[in-house]
């Protein structure tokens, strides 16, 4: 299941995990995202030796969101060794959103 996460444990959770990581930006009046749950559920429990998948609400987190330039919500970004490898916009299926990270794993 996909963790959620809070601004003050972004660096460490991260930007400094050893494995990559996806950051899923949310919010919950958002229904992309509540359609996208469990789609990173799923992802999260069948990849899990792969990457770690974190949420993070814009709403309670706007300044990290700031500072990727999350402008529309879902959007979900790769980070692979402290960088944003990979950003993946709007609602989609398992598959295609697995066809658009795996080729950065």
């Amino acid at each position: 299941m996909a963790q959620i996460i809070m601004q003050d444990v972004f660096e460490k959770k991260v930007l400094k995990a050893e494995k990559p990581v996806l950051v899923d930006f949310y919010a919950d009046w958002c229904g992309p995202c509540k359609m996208m749950a469990p789609v990173l559920d799923e992802l999260s429990a069948e990849k899990a030796d792969q990457l770690t998948i974190y949420k993070i609400n814009v709403d309670e987190n706007p300044d990290i969101a700031r500072q990727y330039r999350v402008m529309s919500i879902p959007t979900m970004i790769l980070y692979k060794g402290g960088e944003a490898a990979v950003t993946v916009m709007g609602a989609m299926s398992k598959a295609d959103l697995w066809k658009k990270l795996e080729g950065a794993l």
